[in-house]
C-alpha cells in the first residue's frame, strides 16, 4: 500500500467516519449541543405563542412557515422555502368569537367555532331549539320550528367521564417490551366512517337552508377541554356554510337539560370568521444540508414533521412539538459543522390534519403515484424519512413499519442512549401520520415511538394544545436522537433496507380527501 493511498484512506476515514472512535466523538458531539443547549423553546414559542392556530392556508400557517424558512437560512441551509405541492383550497380564521347563555340568566359559555365555519354578521340573539331525531326525514319536517333557532342535536353522551386515571402517563419497561400494534386507520374505517360523514355534513347543510341561524356540537372532554376540527369545508368547491360552533360538554349539557325540562334558553353569540381565498395552493416547508460525497451526495436523508395545526388551540402538541424538534436537529447539525455524505432534508408538512396532503403530494411530485407505481427517479436515491408526530413526549423506540431489515440497523444506533430512556424497535406498524405517504412508495419511513404524555386524554385538537403543555426536556432528547440516527443515516455507507414493493393502490388518504366536500 503506497504512501499516497494510505494518506487518502486517513483523509476519508477523517471527512466520513463510520461507528468507529471518530463517530463516537461526532455523537458527543451532538448529545452535548442537544441536551445542554437546546433551542426548543426558543423555536416553540416563535411557532405557537407568536404564530398563533396554524391552520393550513390561515394566517397563523404561514407566519410560522415564513419564521421556519427565515430561521433556516440563517442557520445557513441551503434551497430554504415554501415549495407548493398543488391545490389545497381556502384558508379560515376567527376574527372575533364569543358565545353566551341569555336567558334563563347570563353566563358566558366556552365554545369555538369549527373550521371554516361562517360568520354571524354581528351580535346575534335567538332561542335555542333541540333536535331529538338526526335524519333528513326528520330535518326537513322541523323546517318551519328551526328558522330563526340556533340548533343543537340532543346527545346521547350524557356523562362526564371521570378524572380518577391520570390523564399524563409514560409507557414503562413493561409496556415498551409487550408493546402490542399500534391503531391503524383502515379502509374497512373509512368505509363505515365516510358515510357519517356525508350524511352528517348534509343534515348540517339542510338546516341553514331552512332558516337555522347556527347549529351548535358537543365536545367529548372534561373541564372545559374543547375539541375542535373539522371534516371538509377548505375546497373551492364547497361553499362556506353558516355560523357552527363546539361547546364544551359541562356547556352543552347545561343547555340540554334546561330544554329536556322546558325551560327556553336563548343564547347570543357574534362570530365573525374570514375565507382566505387569493392563494389556495398548498405550502410546505423544505431545506437541505447538501451532501459532500462525490458518490452519495445525491441520495437523500430526510425528516418531517406537519406544521399545520387545529384553530383552537396553537397546535403545540399537535404537531408544533415535532416541528420543533426537526427544526432542532438541523439547528444541532448546521451549529456543529457536520458535513454529510448524503443530503439531508427537512420537510414541514401542511394539509396534515386533512389527510396527509402535504406529504403526498410532495411524495406524488417527487417520488411516484402509489395508485400506480410509477416510480420516478428519485424514489431510488431516498434513504429514509423519520417522522415525528405523537406529541411532546420524549423518544422511547421506533416502528420499523413492517421492514424488519431496518429492525438491526435502529437497534446499533440507539446505543448509547439507554440512559434516556431509548432503545425499543417494535415490529409493528403504526398508522395515521406523513410516514405513510413515503412507505406507500417504497420509501423507508418511519414513526418514533413516544411517551403519550396527556396527548390524547387532553392536548390532541384541542384548546388545550399551547406551548404550556410542551415537556422541553422531552423535545431535547428526542432532537438529540434523532439528530444521532440523521447523522448516521447520511454518514453510512449502505442506504436504508426497504420491503418489496407493494402493488399500485389507491392511497387511503386521498380517499379520505377525495369524499369529504
Amino acid at each position: 500500500m503506497n504512501c499516497l493511498l494510505v494518506s487518502f484512506l486517513l483523509f476519508q476515514a477523517a471527512v466520513y467516519p463510520q461507528n468507529g472512535p471518530a463517530d463516537s466523538v461526532v455523537i458527543g458531539r451532538i448529545r452535548d449541543e442537544g441536551l445542554h443547549r437546546s433551542q426548543v423553546r426558543y423555536i416553540g414559542r416563535n411557532i405557537t405563542d407568536m404564530a398563533g392556530p396554524r391552520l393550513t392556508n390561515s394566517p397563523g400557517f404561514f407566519r410560522a412557515a415564513n419564521w421556519a424558512v427565515d430561521k433556516l437560512k440563517d442557520w445557513g441551509l441551503s434551497n430554504a422555502q415554501l415549495e407548493p405541492w398543488g391545490e389545497f383550497g381556502y384558508g379560515w380564521s376567527v376574527d372575533r368569537s364569543c358565545i353566551a347563555l341569555k336567558s334563563p340568566y347570563y353566563e358566558p359559555l366556552i365554545g369555538y367555532a369549527i373550521p371554516w365555519s361562517g360568520s354571524t354578521r354581528g351580535m346575534l340573539s335567538a332561542p335555542v331549539y333541540m333536535v331529538t331525531r338526526w335524519d333528513s326525514a326528520s330535518v326537513a319536517r322541523m323546517a318551519d320550528v328551526t328558522k330563526g333557532k340556533i340548533v343543537l342535536v340532543r346527545s346521547t353522551d350524557t356523562v362526564i367521564r371521570s378524572a380518577f386515571t391520570a390523564s399524563a402517563t409514560r409507557y414503562t419497561d413493561s409496556n415498551l417490551t409487550h408493546m402490542r400494534d399500534e391503531y391503524m386507520f383502515s379502509a374497512a374505517d373509512l368505509k363505515f366512517f365516510l358515510p357519517q360523514v356525508r350524511r352528517n355534513n348534509m343534515l348540517v347543510r339542510m338546516l341553514f337552508q331552512e332558516g337555522a341561524v347556527a347549529v351548535l356540537n358537543m365536545s367529548p372532554g372534561r373541564d372545559g377541554t374543547v375539541y375542535v376540527d373539522a371534516i371538509g369545508g377548505y375546497k373551492k368547491t364547497s361553499p362556506p356554510g353558516g355560523p357552527q360552533l363546539t361547546l364544551s360538554k359541562e356547556s352543552f349539557l347545561k343547555i340540554e337539560r334546561l330544554l329536556e325540562s322546558g325551560v327556553p334558553v336563548n343564547l347570543e353569540l357574534d362570530i365573525k370568521t374570514t375565507l382566505q381565498k387569493e392563494d389556495t395552493k398548498g405550502y410546505n416547508v423544505v431545506a437541505e444540508i447538501p451532501g459532500t460525497d462525490p458518490a452519495l451526495k445525491e441520495e437523500v436523508v430526510m425528516i418531517g414533521a406537519h406544521l399545520d395545526s387545529w384553530a383552537s388551540g396553537t397546535g403545540a402538541t399537535d404537531n408544533g412539538a415535532g416541528s420543533i424538534v426537526m427544526l432542532e436537529v438541523m439547528r444541532i447539525l448546521k451549529t456543529l459543522g457536520i458535513q454529510p455524505r448524503r443530503t439531508i432534508r427537512i420537510a414541514l408538512w401542511s394539509g396534515e390534519e386533512q389527510g396527509l396532503l402535504g406529504s403526498f403530494n410532495y411524495v406524488k411530485n417527487h417520488f411516484g403515484d402509489p395508485a400506480d407505481m410509477q416510480l420516478k427517479p428519485a424514489q431510488e436515491k431516498i434513504s429514509l424519512y423519520l417522522n415525528l408526530d405523537n406529541g411532546t413526549g420524549k423518544i422511547r423506540g421506533i416502528f420499523d413499519q413492517g421492514n424488519k431489515q431496518a429492525d438491526a440497523v435502529f437497534s446499533e444506533w440507539f446505543k448509547g442512549f439507554e440512559d434516556l430512556g431509548a432503545g425499543t424497535v417494535t415490529q409493528h406498524y403504526t398508522g395515521a401520520t406523513d410516514h405513510l405517504s413515503f412507505d406507500a412508495v417504497g420509501i423507508p419511513g418511519f414513526q418514533f415511538i413516544q411517551d403519550p404524555i396527556e396527548y390524547e386524554t387532553r392536548t390532541h385538537h384541542s384548546n388545550m394544545d399551547t406551548y404550556d403543555h410542551l415537556l422541553p426536556d422531552d423535545l431535547s432528547q428526542a432532537a438529540t436522537i434523532i439528530a444521532s440516527f440523521v447523522y448516521k443515516a447520511a454518514m453510512r455507507q449502505e442506504k436504508m433496507p426497504r420491503k418489496p414493493l407493494t402493488k399500485p393502490q389507491k392511497f387511503l388518504f386521498e380517499q379520505f380527501a377525495d369524499s369529504t366536500d
